[in-house]
C-alpha cells in the first residue's frame, strides 16, 4: 500500500536568532521487508547557510541545518511517498519472561540492534515501580502476548486529553494522571515493558 504522507513544523520565536543550528529526524526510513521510501523532500523557510544530511547510530534519518543570518521563525516542510508491506502475524514463538532474560544475556553486542540500547532508563521513561506493578498483572505467557495485554489495558484504562500534558511530561506523572497523549501512553507502555525486562523503544511516526 503506498502512502504519501505531509509535514509542516512551524516555529515562531519571541525575539529575533541571531543564528542557530538543529537536528532535525523527520524523513521516514526504508526498512527491509516492511516499508520502503519511493521519494522523500525535505525543506526549510529560512533557507540554511549550512546543511547536511546523515544517519544517525540507530539508522534515522537526520538532517543538520545552520543559520548565521537574523531570523525570528523556521518552516519545515516534509513530503514522502512510502510503499508500505507488512507480512500477517504468524504463531507466536516469543520466549517467556525467563527465556527472555536468558536470551538477552547472550547478547554479546552493542550494535545498533542490540537489545541493551532498549532496557535502561532514559530520560522520559523512567523505569518506575508503580508502572512496573502495572506492568506485570499482563503476564501472560509468553513477551508479545504479556506486550499485547499491557498495550490494551492502556488503551482501555487511560483517558486521551490533550491538555492534560506537554511535550516534557515523563511517564510516571502521566501514569499517575491516567490521561495524556499517544506519547505518554507510548512512554508508560515503554516503561511497563522496560521493567518487566522486555527491550522496547520509541517510535515516532
Amino acid at each position: 500500500m503506498l502512502y504519501d504522507i505531509r509535514l509542516h513544523l512551524s516555529y515562531d520565536y519571541d525575539a529575533a536568532a541571531g543564528g542557530s543550528r538543529h537536528q532535525v529526524r523527520v524523513l521516514p526510513p526504508t526498512i527491509a521487508g516492511v516499508q520502503r521510501v519511493v521519494v522523500a523532500s525535505l525543506s526549510f523557510v529560512p533557507n540554511p547557510s549550512e546543511r547536511t544530511d546523515f544517519f544517525d547510530f540507530f539508522g534515522n534519518n537526520v538532517t543538520a541545518i545552520a543559520f548565521r543570518d537574523v531570523h525570528d521563525g523556521l518552516d519545515i516542510k516534509m513530503s514522502a511517498r512510502v510503499s508500505v508491506s507488512r507480512p500477517e502475524p504468524g504463531l507466536d514463538v516469543s520466549p517467556d519472561l525467563q527465556q527472555l532474560k536468558e536470551e538477552l544475556g547472550s547478547v554479546r553486542s552493542l550494535s545498533p540492534s542490540a537489545p541493551h540500547h532498549f532496557l535502561a532508563a532514559s530520560d522520559h521513561v523512567g523505569v518506575d515501580a508503580a508502572i512496573t506493578a502495572y506492568a506485570r498483572e499482563s503476564l501472560a505467557g509468553s513477551t508479545v502476548a504479556t506486550a499485547a495485554d499491557l498495550c490494551n489495558r492502556i488503551h482501555r484504562d487511560f483517558t486521551y486529553d490533550g491538555k492534560a500534558t506537554t511535550v516534557q511530561t515523563r511517564a510516571g506523572d502521566a501514569f499517575a494522571l491516567k490521561r495524556g497523549v499517544c506519547q505518554d501512553f507510548s512512554h508508560i507502555m515503554i516503561a511497563g515493558l522496560r521493567g518487566l525486562g522486555i527491550p522496547a523503544g520509541y517510535v515516532s511516526g
